[in-house]
C-alpha cells in the first residue's frame, strides 16, 4: 500500500478524547465523527485536512479509552495513514479492525515536520519525506495485513474471504 499527502503533526500522549470528544460518542455516523476529529487540540483541523493527508504524532498515540470511534473519525476525516513513535495497543488493534493504516517509527516521528509532503509504502517498508528529501525504514506489512487494509478493515476482509 502506498500513500502520499501532507502532514498534520501532533505531540505525545494524544488520547482518544483528544481525537474525538466523548460528547460525540452517541453517533456512529462517520461523517459526523470526522467533522469533530481532533477539534479538542486543533479546532481548525478539519478545515486543513485533505483526503490522503497524514497524521504524525509522538509516543503513545491513541491512549485512553478503547473506543473505536477514534480511528473511525480519523479515517473518515480523510487521513490515509497515522505515523507515530508508538501507539496504545487497543488503538493499534482498533485501527487494523477498521482498516486505518498505522505505522510505528521513532525516526519518522521525530524528523517529519508539520506540512511536510510524504509518501508511505507499507508493502516495501519505507516512508519518504519529499519535502526534506529523507527516507525512513519501517516494518513492512505482512500480506495478511495488506489484505485487511486493502479490503477496508477486518470485517470486510473476512466477508471477502467467506465469499471465496
Amino acid at each position: 500500500m502506498a500513500y502520499k499527502g501532507r502532514v498534520h503533526k501532533f505531540g505525545d500522549d494524544i488520547n482518544t478524547d483528544d481525537i474525538i470528544a466523548a460528547k460525540y460518542l452517541n453517533t456512529t455516523d462517520k461523517a459526523e465523527l470526522a467533522s469533530h476529529c481532533m477539534e479538542h487540540i486543533d479546532k481548525d483541523f478539519m478545515k486543513k485536512v485533505k483526503p490522503g493527508d497524514y497524521l504524525v504524532a509522538g509516543r503513545n498515540f491513541g491512549c485512553g479509552s478503547s473506543r473505536e470511534h477514534a480511528p473511525v473519525a480519523i479515517k473518515a476525516a480523510g487521513i490515509s495513514c497515522v505515523i507515530a513513535e508508538s501507539f496504545a495497543r487497543i488503538f493499534f488493534r482498533n485501527s487494523i479492525n477498521i482498516g486505518l493504516p498505522i505505522v510505528e517509527s521513532k525516526e519518522a516521528s521525530l524528523r517529519i515536520r508539520n506540512k511536510d509532503m510524504i509518501s508511505v509504502d507499507t508493502k516495501v517498508g519505507v516512508i519518504k519525506n519529499l519535502t526534506r528529501k529523507e527516507s525512513y525504514k519501517i516494518e513492512k506489512y505482512p500480506p495478511f495485513m495488506q489484505k485487511i487494509f486493502a479490503s477496508g478493515g477486518l470485517v470486510e476482509s473476512l466477508k471477502k474471504k467467506g465469499k471465496k
